[in-house]
């Protein structure tokens, strides 16, 4: 019997760190159905603004035409205002446009990431019908429950519950962090056959956005 089913998840997954000044964004390029692998070098960020870059994965369909609407509505905004949207800006902007969806929710799980308007690195992790929440760290993704254990042991975020609140970035240097989102990665591919062949890592900070590259597992 034919079953209707608009949805297929290409595997994948997203990492984001935030420290006092910067941020990391990273996810591997692997698109695959399956046990078949239908590309190694498929992108999984995308620049949003400035300093502003969204990390997505589930359903590659689903997230190009998030993309194009975030896209969409950050063009409107520059050209209604004068100005680049902000990152808790887009955060906001994502949570409704998941949530306007959320009867035919668009298939993608996301982290979006970044640094706020006082220079500060953020990270927004979502749900698929917009419910959010701005962390030090997340990650998102096939690979997600091998790399949350050792980020929350390395990184330790405090509780929001503690009053007064406490700042979520991270402790560590920018180059320890880009270290440590290499060494989860590397142990993620061990185990989840969705996540691999290469490393696309970006670093924001107060200079721009820089990106690098480094090799996965291929099997």
């Amino acid at each position: 019997m034919a079953r209707f089913d608009p949805y297929e998840n290409n595997g994948g997954t997203c990492v984001a760190v935030a420290g006092a000044d910067y941020c990391v964004v990273a996810a591997d390029t692997r698109l695959s159905v399956g046990y078949s692998i239908l590309s190694r070098d498929h992108s999984k960020i995308a620049q949003l603004a400035d300093k502003c870059v969204l990390a997505s994965s589930g359903f590659q369909g689903d997230i190009k035409a998030l993309q194009k609407a975030l896209a969409a509505k950050e063009l409107v905004y520059e050209h209604n205002n004068n100005k680049k949207m902000s990152c808790p800006a887009m955060a906001q902007l994502l949570s409704n446009t998941l949530y306007y969806k959320r009867f035919f929710p668009y298939y993608a799980f996301n982290v979006l990431a970044g640094l706020d308007t006082q220079g500060k690195g953020c990270v927004f992790t979502y749900d698929a019908v917009g419910s959010y929440e701005r962390t030090g760290y997340s990650a998102q993704g096939t690979g997600s429950a091998l790399m949350m254990p050792v980020l929350d042991n390395q990184l330790k975020s405090p509780s929001p519950l503690l009053l007064p609140a406490r700042d979520a970035v991270t402790p560590l240097s920018e180059s320890d962090a880009v270290d440590l989102v290499k060494d989860v990665f590397a142990s993620a591919t061990e185990r989840d056959i969705y996540t691999g062949d290469r490393l696309e890592i970006v670093v924001i900070n107060s200079s721009g956005t820089c990106r690098e590259c480094i090799e996965l597992r291929k099997d």
